[in-house]
């Protein structure tokens, strides 16, 4: 489609993909770039981190998706610059040019200038991330198997979670899970010396944003499960072997997973783009740049306040962004204004462990087993590709009836 405007669109995320699945078998040229070939469902990767699904698992090719989108075509490629006043991107494949641009490069972790976050902590954003925390869980219980000094075995099996939002929540649970169950079974030598899981939420609740009772649920099931739930506690230093609280008390611990916090990618800010907010682009209300109507920005990289607040950075933001950035592109293709974006709120769902789940529905709460079944369903039914919803659903299957967890593998 050599006379079709060119329609590039940065990130295979959740808002890219959407973006370009809403302008397939539209007349416009679409590329799609990411540096990573596949699609991760990030709802699911604490579960990567937990040894419950494999990584494959979560992913799905990105060139599998638009196969049948004639007029989307894919690029391995990182943005390294963006010039936008001569609409070309600087990439590891070579200059790219485009008419509109969509950027939906997702966001990275933030560690709130925390001395030592950065250094000692492991992330949870990516799969490369997930594949780190898993091994180094797994290598810690292999290293406490051959240590004879009984302080030096309880700092190995100490795990620090950082953030009580969703991911930190659901990571301590699983995390909680997989210790008392597979690990305790692969490590009898250690039955005198159970792992610990430390949560630690600078809040004075869990899950910021829900009701009072589902926040309350949340703290009270963790800790029937084993997990040490430290609310109004903010982490002031982490180093390689200790973590530090403002109440000056030290957690000896030789992993801290950080899940408080994510911003924009630091590259947006050089290249021209308006900076908000934890590194967030500040878009207009139709999600367009200023001064650069051809410029949309959506998913966690955007700015977008709602009814005085900003709109949080999770995948149905994004999802609605894509799909409304796609739709404006053709509104001026046809000589038609923008439309200003508005999140539609479906409400929240958080998993804390076996027959246990959080959800509100809009007026709507849920606890226990009915939300469990419900949060299982939503996520099962949005993974990309009928393989990898045969094969989670296998996993899930697997653990809930025998109790075994079978990815327990320490990988390059």
């Amino acid at each position: 489609m050599p006379e079709a405007p060119r329609v590039a669109i940065v990130g295979a995320g959740f808002g890219g993909l959407w973006a370009a699945r809403a302008l397939a078998h539209t007349p416009v040229q679409v590329l799609l770039l990411d540096r990573n070939n596949y699609h991760t469902f990030l709802p699911l990767l604490y579960q990567v981190a937990a040894a419950e699904l494999e990584p494959e698992a979560i992913a799905y090719p990105v060139r599998s998706i638009l196969r049948r989108m004639p007029n989307v075509s894919f690029a391995l490629a990182e943005v390294r610059q963006v010039d936008l006043n001569s609409r070309r991107l600087e990439t590891s494949a070579g200059a790219i040019s485009y008419d509109f641009l969509i950027l939906a490069a997702g966001s990275a972790p933030h560690f709130f200038g925390t001395p030592g976050a950065e250094t000692h902590a492991l992330p949870l954003k990516s799969m490369a991330d997930a594949i780190a925390v898993r091994n180094r869980v797994l290598l810690n219980y292999e290293k406490a198997s051959l240590e004879p000094n009984p302080e030096r075995r309880r700092q190995t099996l100490t795990f620090v979670i950082v953030g009580g939002g969703p991911t930190g929540v659901e990571f301590a649970g699983a995390l909680a899970e997989l210790m008392k169950g597979p690990l305790r079974r692969d490590f009898p030598s250690l039955r005198s010396s159970p792992g610990r899981v430390v949560l630690v939420e600078a809040m004075d609740a869990l899950l910021p944003g829900f009701p009072p009772r589902l926040q309350t649920y949340a703290a009270e099931r963790l800790r029937r499960m084993g997990v040490e739930v430290l609310l109004r506690t903010p982490v002031t230093r982490v180093t390689e072997n200790t973590v530090t609280l403002k109440d000056g008390t030290h957690i000896d611990a030789e992993t801290v997973v950080w899940t408080a916090g994510v911003q924009g990618i630091s590259p947006a800010a050089h290249w021209g783009l308006p900076t908000a907010r934890s590194g967030r682009v500040a878009v207009l209300p139709t999600l367009q740049t200023p001064n650069h109507p051809e410029v949309y920005v959506i998913g966690d990289l955007a700015y977008v306040e709602q009814d005085g607040s900003p709109l949080p950075m999770v995948a149905p933001v994004a999802i609605q962004q894509g799909r409304f950035a796609a739709q404006n592109v053709l509104r001026q293709l046809w000589g038609q204004q923008p439309l200003p974006f508005r999140y539609r709120d479906q409400g929240a769902m958080v998993t804390i462990g076996r027959n246990a789940a959080v959800v509100q529905l809009r007026n709507l709460e849920f606890t226990g087993f009915p939300a469990w079944i419900l949060w299982l369903s939503v996520h099962l039914f949005n993974l990309v590709g009928f393989r990898n919803r045969l094969l989670v659903m296998l996993n899930w299957a697997w653990d809930y009836f025998f109790f075994e967890r079978t990815v327990r593998l320490i990988l390059p």
